[in-house]
């Protein structure tokens, strides 16, 4: 039966151009072990903290009566999940009838008349609405977008057009569309315009495959498999460990 378990490339184990000696390969072991249990350290450590975050937050509702740790020694991680899952699921059961979509347009009624707290709403209503939404199609598009300078391009998030009143605002008769500009390393901070339509360049990847683009720093291409990624990373560690194992050569002559 063939194995879908991602297969390190040779040369991180044995490299005939590696440095022969002794912390050379030491060095290139940690960097294999460190590609193989990185990934997976990480995924289970941002588990452990949504779940723990989760069950902090759920907990002080839920009565002690009801709780795992009044009649066992220890807690059951991911029980407040369970609960904060059926909650939401009930929730959205009771607000498609009749008489739930009553209860919430009163509940917006009241808060449509706060003036602080009826803006931060509609903003968060609508963010949850266009990421949420089964048919939504905000973000979901990739482009790239000529920044910061001519010549340079830069991978964007392609969002909603502009309405009527921003359209207006905006210089020239061109269709615009609203980019989001993820930053690398980190994809949830960037840089949010308008830009011209004519002027991004659809790409057919996902949102998820440009994440993962810019987090890696071009390192992980999208598009390729398993292999493909670990012989990326290796070619990177490969060419590291050559320019700090060379040693520096002598000025050459001028004549």
């Amino acid at each position: 039966m063939a194995q879908n378990t991602p297969k390190l490339p040779d040369d991180l184990i044995t490299n005939p151009d590696a440095p022969r000696g002794v912390m050379a390969r030491l060095r290139n072991y940690f960097l294999t072990g460190l590609i193989v249990a990185g990934p997976i350290a990480i995924t289970f450590y941002l588990t452990w903290w949504f779940i723990t975050w989760v069950d902090n937050m759920v907990r002080p509702f839920v009565p002690a009566a009801y709780r795992p740790e009044t009649y066992l020694p220890w807690g059951i991680p991911g029980s407040g999940l369970i609960v904060a899952v059926f909650a939401l699921t009930l929730l959205g059961f009771l607000t498609a009838n009749l008489i739930g979509r009553q209860l919430v347009a009163l509940g917006e009624t009241i808060l449509g008349h706060m003036p602080v707290v009826r803006a931060i709403y509609r903003g968060l209503k609508q963010v949850f609405e266009t990421i949420f939404s089964s048919n939504g199609s905000g973000l979901r598009k990739v482009g790239l977008v000529e920044f910061p300078q001519p010549g340079m391009w830069s991978v964007v998030l392609i969002s909603h057009a502009p309405n009527e009143q921003m359209s207006s605002s905006l210089p020239g008769e061109e269709e615009h569309v609203a980019v989001f500009l993820p930053c690398a390393p980190n994809p949830t901070t960037g840089f949010f315009f308008y830009v011209p339509k004519s002027r991004v360049i659809e790409i057919d990847i996902s949102a998820e495959d440009a994440a993962t683009l810019i987090m890696s720093a071009g390192v992980v291409q999208p598009g390729g498999d398993a292999n493909r990624r670990a012989a990326a990373l290796g070619e990177v560690m490969k060419a590291a460990n050559a320019a700090n194992a060379t040693p520096a050569s002598s000025p050459a002559k001028v004549e």
